[in-house]
């Protein structure tokens, strides 16, 4: 288990925890700071349970015992002092929610960074760069970023598109064939419709990646789930970390798949920026 997960594995594993041990983790989770002063009879006093529940706490979320998940989350900490939080309320200034804003995409892309699978990224890269077609879904604020990879995966010579609509991404995951991927992109990985599709994709023997948070729907119905598991509040504003951190992730796809074809396409980019020279405004018009 990476040390820098260990929070959010302690909550994304609450539902399957018994009452006992869910007041352990509801207890370290509302004081982490704490956690690491104390003895484990004083967690267990806090909490009000008993030391060997404590203990299987500690075995529910892969730690060897309470030593070992102290010690793991002491590093999370230290990696990561400050959580920054997406909280905007109606008094901050334009620089105080400015700050707010910034810090916390910061914060995100370090978290991100840190709990991704290189195993896992491989194996995408190699997918996408053997695929005869590249498709991208996303609905909502993930239509953006399923727009953006058509954008760049289609400069590396690869077919590529991008669906936002219920009906296209239907029609589409039914044509697809065995040679194909598709990139699922949800920052909620619960959007129904986005789960048939990767159903139907799946039935035309294509092979889905997603991007989407751990332990949902859409990481679970895919053959390759890359997790971006994002924490913001959202009952006011958009997805705005998430989508920064789901641009970052399709930017390191589209890097490993340029450098696994660069061979084919070194004189490609070079034409393309050729092509691209005429359409822009030169430089001597403002002299």
């Amino acid at each position: 288990m990476k040390t820098t997960n260990l929070l959010h594995t302690i909550d994304s594993n609450l539902d399957n925890m018994r009452r006992s041990e869910r007041k352990v983790a509801e207890y370290v989770l509302a004081h982490p700071q704490d956690i690491i002063h104390m003895r484990i009879v004083d967690l267990a006093q806090e909490a009000h349970v008993s030391e060997p529940t404590v203990v299987r706490f500690c075995r529910a979320i892969n730690c060897d015992g309470f030593q070992s998940f102290k010690l793991a989350l002491v590093q999370q900490l230290a990696s990561a002092p400050s959580i920054v939080e997406y909280t905007v309320d109606e008094y901050d200034s334009i620089v105080t929610y400015s700050t707010k804003v910034i810090d916390a995409t910061i914060e995100t892309l370090s978290r991100v960074r840190d709990g991704l699978d290189p195993e896992t990224l491989d194996r995408a890269i190699s997918a996408l760069s053997k695929a005869n077609r590249v498709e991208f879904y996303g609905f909502g604020g993930s239509s953006s970023v399923a727009m953006d990879a058509q954008h760049k995966f289609f400069r590396l010579q690869i077919i590529s598109a991008a669906y936002s609509d219920a009906h296209i991404q239907t029609m589409a995951a039914l044509s697809l064939t065995a040679d194909d991927v598709v990139v699922a992109i949800s920052q909620s990985g619960r959007t129904q419709t986005l789960v048939d599709s990767i159903a139907l994709a799946q039935q035309s023997g294509a092979f889905v990646i997603s991007l989407s948070p751990s332990g949902t729907p859409v990481s679970s119905k895919s053959d390759l789930p890359i997790f971006i598991d994002v924490d913001e509040d959202t009952e006011i504003f958009t997805p705005i970390s998430s989508r920064i951190a789901h641009l970052s992730i399709i930017d390191i796809l589209a890097v490993g798949v340029a450098k696994s074809r660069s061979h084919k396409l070194t004189d490609h980019l070079k034409k393309i920026k050729l092509g691209l020279q005429p359409l822009r405004v030169q430089n001597k018009a403002y002299r």
